[in-house]
């Protein structure tokens, strides 16, 4: 027999849905075949069998969440009947990456502690002897939980006892537990958020969307930043004129080739060159200590349908503005087709979002964990400024920079706002 186990799609990958499952207890497969689809927060991949065989056991269930990397999710038998290779001396499946940016939502408490990496216990028995069928998962939440297995009836493959049927009877049994612990104990556990019918909201007044996995996952991302950084807002005012003529020039120029500049594309390039005078911003904060990265890696945030997702200008530092407005078309392009590999969006060493097409004079972003800064860009508009003494018009376009105080302080994000100035409101520079 071979474990199947839950492949990492990326290094930093813990955990993820089990989305689908394309084989069956008893079908045949051949290597190569796809017989599963696991997703992460970013992206989906298929699970492709190495061995030939049968599938014996299906381990998870699909839709199952936080499924942990390296747990068993099913289980082949060699056609020949002999045991085939240990998981340490063959791997079981391998993945073909086929991103998407649909996301998979953080697990509960219980499969958390259910899927860590220690030994499932001995499969149990019934009174009268007989062998207890139960999945390694299910025996191990059971174990770490307290529930007896001899009282709990099976709803996978053959009547084997699954981890939802372990969460279902540990749950059933926590209810009194729940009912009569003391107004302490629960005070002190998180809010939780109070459905529509407890806040008095009738059945039928509304229209159910459910959250997808992508919904789920930036939301949990989101709460966890605006929750654990320490973060502070700074603002400035950057008059665009003279971008907006040397952005017409320029495009002029490229307009044989086909390629048009943004005004995103020049407030990438600005920022990525502001980062270069001001490393002490291009950076991260981690437990170990603060990161100095070495290139300012831009990433850019691209609405999708269901979300958002945040392609990469990687070393924008170094590239031209051509060569970033063609990156940057490219990405948003297959960001908003799922086409994306995954280095493409993970990692990133600062964030730009840009509403100003919306209308949006002047919004704050909320930080893209682990980086220290992101930098949010409104609409440019006709204001009347002060020259000299005289009230005249000019373009002016808001700049909010959201900063990490555990990376970057007032000092240091205001120093970086004035290398940024100067290069948005006099482009040629750039150019050179």
């Amino acid at each position: 027999m071979t474990d199947i186990l839950m492949p990492a799609l990326s290094p930093t990958m813990e955990e993820g849905v089990l989305a689908k499952w394309h084989v069956k207890v008893g079908d045949v497969v051949s290597a190569g075949d796809v017989i599963a689809e696991i997703e992460t927060d970013k992206a989906t991949m298929e699970v492709e069998a190495v061995d030939e065989g049968e599938v014996t056991d299906i381990l998870v269930a699909e839709g199952t969440e936080g499924v942990k990397v390296n747990t068993p999710i099913a289980r082949l038998k060699d056609e020949g009947g002999a045991a085939a290779p240990k998981p340490a001396e063959k791997p079981a499946a391998r993945t073909e990456e086929a991103p998407k940016a649909e996301a998979a939502p953080a697990a509960a408490e219980a499969p958390k502690a259910a899927t860590t990496a220690a030994p499932a216990p001995a499969a149990p028995k019934s009174d009268s002897g007989d062998r207890i069928f139960s999945s390694p998962l299910a025996r191990r939440i059971a174990a770490q939980n307290g529930v007896d297995l001899k009282s709990i009836k099976g709803t996978g493959p053959h009547g084997r006892i699954v981890k939802r049927d372990v969460e279902a009877a540990g749950k059933a049994s926590a209810q009194p537990a729940t009912a009569s612990a003391s107004p302490a104990a629960t005070a002190a556990e998180p809010r939780k958020a109070q459905s529509l019918a407890q806040m008095g909201i009738p059945d039928g007044s509304y229209d159910l969307i459910p959250l997808d996995g992508m919904k789920k996952a930036v939301a949990r991302r989101m709460v966890d930043s605006v929750q654990n950084v320490p973060h502070f807002p700074l603002f400035i005012d950057c008059e665009i004129d003279q971008l907006m003529a040397v952005r017409a020039k320029v495009n002029k120029m490229l307009e044989p080739q086909g390629i048009k500049v943004s005004v995103n594309d020049f407030v990438i390039k600005a920022a990525a060159l502001a980062l270069k005078m001001v490393p002490e911003a291009n950076a991260s904060y981690t437990p170990e200590g603060i990161a100095m990265h070495h290139n300012a890696d831009v990433s850019m945030a691209v609405a999708i349908d269901g979300g958002l997702i945040t392609p990469i200008i990687k070393k924008a530092e170094t590239k031209g503005l051509a060569q970033i407005a063609n990156e940057s078309k490219d990405l948003a392009k297959r960001a908003r087709d799922r086409k994306l590999k995954p280095e493409e969006f993970q990692g990133g060493t600062f964030s730009v979002s840009n509403l100003g097409m919306f209308g949006i004079k002047q919004f704050t972003s909320i930080i893209n964990e682990p980086q220290g800064c992101i930098m949010s860009v409104g609409a440019g508009e006709q204001r009347a400024v002060v020259k000299n003494g005289q009230v005249v018009p000019a373009t002016v376009m808001t700049v909010t920079l959201t900063c990490d105080h555990r990376v970057v302080d007032g000092a240091t994000g205001a120093r970086f706002l004035q290398a940024f100035k100067p290069l948005i409101e006099d482009p040629v520079a750039m150019l050179a």
